[in-house]
């Protein structure tokens, strides 16, 4: 078995993350190995295409604010510093690979929801990240209470 020591935690904020972090803990521990979490936000502008005509800075700025302060609760569940929290703007798994690299990770965690059909076809953060990490990667499944 490999012998993790830096774990990269990627999380969407949702109300599944918990489920996550609770995996990423407990491989921490197991391991004596460092966190750090990240969460990434597609900018606006990916997904309306620049077909609305208002600036979306304003928002972009709040939902990157917002999300630093999720980040930052649940840093203090398992005792990861800000200094290794970050919230990047981008695509989810181009920004994940690349934090991975950055940080010399050996480890991503993250959350899978396991979707069939049409979802399944379409693809999802977690099959993007897994087919192109230079690291193991371990999809937590997570379940809606």
């Amino acid at each position: 078995m490999a012998d993790y020591k830096r774990i990269l935690v990627a999380l969407d904020l949702s109300e599944e993350s918990s489920q996550v972090l609770d995996k990423a803990g407990e491989m921490a521990k197991a391991f004596g190995a460092e966190l750090c979490l990240t969460h990434v936000i597609e900018p606006l502008t990916f997904a309306y295409g620049g077909d609305i005509p208002m600036d979306l800075s304003e928002v972009q700025e709040q939902l990157q604010t917002q999300a630093k302060e999720q980040l930052r609760k649940a840093g203090e569940k398992l005792g990861v510093a800000e200094d290794r929290q970050r919230v990047v703007l981008g695509q989810p798994a181009t920004e994940i690979h690349r934090l991975a690299d950055e940080l010399g990770s050996d480890l991503i965690i993250m959350g899978s929801h396991g979707r069939h059909g049409l979802a399944l076809l379409l693809g999802s953060t977690a099959n993007g990240v897994l087919h192109g990490a230079g690291c193991d990667v371990l999809a937590v499944r997570v379940h809606s209470d």
